[in-house]
């Protein structure tokens, strides 16, 4: 379903300070799956995803998406297949419109239309019921400002508004790192229930190991750009991911 074949990408390249993130990788996932990318800061996650999504670009190799070649498009044209969420409650959403006005937005992704026009009336019915399949309340309010919203009320929004156009591929970028556990956990569910009633294949990116394990079918462990670690989720324990962690931290300390 998603592909990436012999892929290069280096920051800095040609200075001192060169880092090379990845060296000819390759890794695909299947349609239909939710994974789970768990590793060390600086092991490569959030330059997968953006890599993926085209928020950067390819030094060379090639992402396919449903065998279709999207390695030079831009980020804008990838977007109509590929959602996603950000660590930052406010990036997904624009906090000076109201929650009926974002989700018009979402709605009208790839398609020309003006800011007069944004809101049509037929469609209100239907975002209410978007909204209350999140039990959130939020189908009551909506010409509530986005910047007026709790944390977790706009990271469910951000997922409504992400996944309301059926995109083939969704990315998780650490989604719940900046809520606090109760909301963290609130989200996570209606993240798993968003997913599953969609069939959406889906890579998220976690540093919580309990969470990466439930609500993924697959896991895959990285350091410095390389997998170390690939399973189904339901064949690895939490304390077998910390004792890779640690592995690894040890062996930084001691290089």
């Amino acid at each position: 379903m998603l592909k990436v074949k012999n892929m290069w990408k280096s920051f800095n390249s040609g200075t001192d300070h060169e880092i090379n993130v990845f060296r000819n990788f390759s890794i695909s996932f299947n349609e239909g799956e939710s994974t789970a990318i768990v590793g060390p800061n600086g092991c490569g996650k959030s330059t997968l995803l953006n890599l993926i999504s085209g928020s950067l670009p390819l030094d060379s190799g090639k992402i396919l998406l449903k065998d279709r070649d999207i390695s030079l498009l831009p980020e804008e044209k990838r977007s109509l297949s590929i959602g996603r969420v950000h660590q930052n409650p406010s990036f997904g959403v624009s906090p000076s419109l109201t929650i009926l006005e974002n989700l018009a937005l979402a709605n009208k992704k790839g398609e020309s239309f003006s800011l007069k026009n944004l809101v049509k009336k037929d469609s209100i019915l239907s975002f209410k019921e978007l909204l209350k399949t999140l039990d959130l309340g939020l189908e009551d309010k909506l010409n509530t400002q986005v910047k007026f919203l709790s944390g977790g009320q706009r990271q469910s929004l951000s997922l409504l508004m992400a996944t309301i156009k059926n995109p083939d591929l969704l990315l998780l970028d650490e989604h719940t790192a900046a809520l606090d556990p109760k909301t963290s956990f609130v989200v996570m569910e209606k993240t798993r229930d968003l997913i599953e009633k969609n069939n959406i294949t889906t890579i998220m990116i976690s540093h919580n190991l309990n969470d990466a394990l439930k609500y993924s079918q697959r896991i895959i462990m990285m350091d410095k750009g390389e997998v170390i670690l690939d399973k189904k989720s339901s064949m690895v324990t939490e304390k077998e991911l910390l004792d890779i962690y640690t592995r690894q931290l040890v062996a930084k300390i001691t290089a």
